[in-house]
């Protein structure tokens, strides 16, 4: 089954989805299946066969030559299912040997005004110019293609292509666009091809199509018979589960790693997904009488704990071996090993910044200090218990690289004195906050001899404080596959940093980048992309992360960006454009809209209301049905097909006090910045095929700064910045 047939299944009516579905049932059951495929005249390849669904729909199919394997490629209206059958062909890449398809005719028609238009330019500059075809060749560019990409002027006119080029092709070309290394692309991409062919391949004998469809992992994937058929047919949207990109599968499926072991990527790219694939193929290889709970998927937040629970019950459909893992976020897992080593007792929590603040802020008055309350929290958490200090004299000692504000021995003593203070009045009221407990907890599994998991998977590593690494560094004896971690620092959104050597995480030598982005459209990803211009943030192992060679594959509209003079306007005009999105057909569950305040998010949810349109407010224990409305944290982990972003005005984004003013701490300002700017993209990044940023009044610096970036967006309305 081609990916493809699955997507355009998914978009089908129920009734229509059962006809294909039993078209294809007694198509496989049959003695002689070819004689349900029907041959077409005039067509590019014979082998390319339609089968009847009903008297309107038709399903395309590849049969081979020889053996009894079939390429199930997509399910069309009557006519449009027979002429795409007309002009296309199926051939095998060069360099994997995986079956490819292509449309000759428009490919054809393509490569006639390219010569045009090469014609008109004396001089040109081509895109693929330094690349020699010798270089290209190796990469599997064939050479009916070659001469077409030779004509190619820019990276506009290659994603052009991108639906008519084999797919593989069009994949490593984009790949060389984007300044990837041909070294990088050969890794990533045709070797992990060759590297991921699954075992039966083995034992596909002299059955050609088998064989090239067992190198097309990603794209094609093997089912066995109708009841396979009818699981992956059952959930077409969660394509995730069996359709995975060579470079993911090799990922996930490695059967050992010496150590810990890491995927980066922006977002898109399928982390989650390798996680989750990841804790699936350690949960089949454990011996069977390992006990349940043997291996442990967490993250940071219970929403996103929860996120990732409900896909693994659709990946893993053995009970036994979805038994073998157990799901459940940091800070909870943290919380139950406290309260069990103090005899089952709940804990009181200090959770709102707002408190603990505050409570810094009577200390520094009371022992008469200079420093802020933010400046005493900061410090506190980024050094004190980042580095698991216990005593003035370590503190004396102790480095504070990142830290903009020099401390001499005599201001760290007094630092030390609030510190102590602090810890003894939140001992004094039998207080802890998340962070305290989890170093307790990584205490007390410190005096157990038996560690508490085999296996543990994190996802969304990015925003883990030091302490919570130490804490899961302490669940998992060191040793082969003992930690497998998910994360992208452009993510970052709570200003967490870490080296995770530090914490006895070595990754180097076993860390890999994932560069392609399957949820996002190019338009709205180079869009995104261009916020983050300029910014290296650091990779977690004591060097620099890059989003170098990151690219989508698909294409749709422009980021729409709209300004209005006041707040009233810009959440009328929301609300029609949500309107016009339910009304073409997209499910309100479908729908997102992120702001940086409650408020905003209840005042749009009102009108929303009065338009009778449904939704449902992230975090606020209602049932999720309906438009989705959250703050920007909330919005981590989830995706929408329409996704807006509101309420991106000067003051907002960047948060006036979530920054660190410049003159008391000039390093944690740019970290606060930083912090910021990574929460509008993750907004922005949860879009799939539309995406709409609005504000009222002065629009956010953020948003001036990708408009000098890259233009191209559609402005309305006032108060909009230039965007080319």
């Amino acid at each position: 089954m081609h990916r493809d047939f699955l997507l355009e299944f998914a978009a089908l009516e129920k009734p229509v989805q059962r006809r294909v579905f039993e078209a294809f049932e007694k198509f496989t059951s049959a003695t002689h299946a070819g004689l349900h495929l029907e041959k077409l005249t005039n067509q590019r390849d014979p082998r390319l066969r339609t089968i009847r669904i009903t008297d309107f729909w038709r399903g395309v199919v590849l049969k081979a030559d020889t053996g009894n394997s079939y390429l199930l490629l997509k399910v069309l209206p009557h006519d449009k299912a027979n002429d795409w059958a007309r002009k296309h062909r199926a051939s095998l890449n060069a360099a994997t040997q995986g079956v490819e398809i292509r449309n000759d005719v428009a490919l054809e028609r393509a490569t006639t005004s390219l010569r045009a238009l090469a014609a008109d330019e004396p001089h040109p500059q081509r895109l693929f110019a330094h690349h020699p075809d010798k270089v290209l060749r190796s990469l599997g560019i064939d050479e009916e293609i070659l001469p077409i990409i030779r004509l190619l002027p820019d990276e506009h006119h290659l994603e052009a292509l991108h639906k008519i080029l084999p797919e593989q092709q069009y994949d490593v070309l984009l790949g060389l666009a984007s300044g990837l290394d041909p070294k990088d692309i050969d890794r990533e991409i045709v070797q992990a091809h060759a590297r991921t062919a699954p075992p039966e391949s083995i034992a596909l004998g002299h059955d050609e199509l088998a064989l090239a469809m067992a190198r097309s992992r990603g794209r094609v994937a093997l089912v066995s018979g109708p009841q396979e058929l009818m699981e992956i047919l059952e959930r077409p949207f969660d394509a995730w589960r069996v359709f995975l990109h060579p470079s993911q599968h090799q990922l996930a499926y490695r059967e050992t790693y010496a150590g810990p072991a890491r995927v980066t990527g922006g977002p898109g790219t399928g982390k989650t997904v390798v996680a989750l694939h990841r804790a699936y193929h350690l949960a089949r290889s454990l011996p069977q009488d390992a006990p349940a709970g043997s291996i442990l998927l967490t993250t940071y937040t219970k929403e996103l704990a929860a996120d990732l629970e409900r896909c693994l019950g659709l990946l893993v459909t053995d009970e036994t071996v979805r038994a073998k893992v157990r799901v459940v976020n940091v800070d909870a897992l943290a919380n139950e090993i406290v309260r069990r080593e103090r005899g089952g007792s709940p804990l009181k929590l200090l959770v709102q910044q707002r408190d603990i603040t505050s409570r810094w802020s009577r200390v520094g008055r009371r022992l008469g200090l200079d420093f802020t309350d933010v400046f005493l929290d900061q410090e506190w958490r980024q050094v004190i218990l980042a580095q698991a200090i216990e005593s003035p004299e370590a503190y004396l000692k102790a480095s504070r690289t990142g830290r903009g504000v020099a401390l001499g021995p005599l201001k760290r003593a007094q630092l030390w004195r609030a510190v102590a203070e602090f810890e003894h009045q939140l001992r004094n009221n039998q207080e802890w906050t998340f962070l305290q407990i989890c170093a307790e907890a990584a205490r007390i599994l410190g005096r157990h001899d038996r560690p508490a998991f085999r296996h543990v998977v994190v996802d969304e590593a990015q925003d883990l404080h030091p302490t919570q690494w130490r804490f899961l560094r302490s669940l998992v004896a060191p040793g082969p596959n003992d930690m497998f971690l998910a994360g992208d620092t452009h993510q970052r959104i709570y200003g967490n940093r870490v080296s995770l050597r530090s914490v006895g995480v070595q990754v180097t030598g076993r860390s890999a980048r994932l560069r392609i982005n399957y949820r996002t459209t190019q338009e709205i990803l180079r869009w995104s992309a261009a916020l983050l211009t300029g910014e290296h943030p650091d990779d977690m192992d004591d060097s620099s992360e890059s989003l170098d060679g990151y690219r989508a594959t698909l294409h749709g509209a422009r980021p729409e960006v709209s300004g209005h003079s006041t707040k009233a306007d810009e959440i009328n005009g929301l609300v029609s454009r949500i309107g016009e999105w339910v009304a073409s057909g997209v499910a309100p569950e479908s729908i997102g809209v992120a702001v940086r305040f409650n408020q905003l998010g209840r005042d749009i949810a009102e009108v929303l209301g009065r338009a009778g349109i449904t939704f449902s407010l992230l975090g606020s224990g209602s049932p999720a049905e309906g438009v989705r409305i959250g703050t920007m944290h909330r919005m981590k982990g989830l995706e929408f097909r329409c996704m807006a972003v509101a309420g991106v005005n000067d003051g907002t984004l960047p948060m006036r006090n979530a920054i660190t003013p410049m003159e008391v701490d000039a390093q944690q300002h740019r970290e606060d910045m930083a912090s910021e700017l990574s929460l509008l993209f993750v907004a922005c990044t949860r879009a799939r095929d539309v995406l709409h940023v609005s504000w009222h009044g002065i629009p956010s610096p953020f948003i001036w700064s990708v408009a000098s970036a890259v233009g191209g967006a559609k402005a309305s309305s006032t108060g909009s910045p230039p965007v080319g």
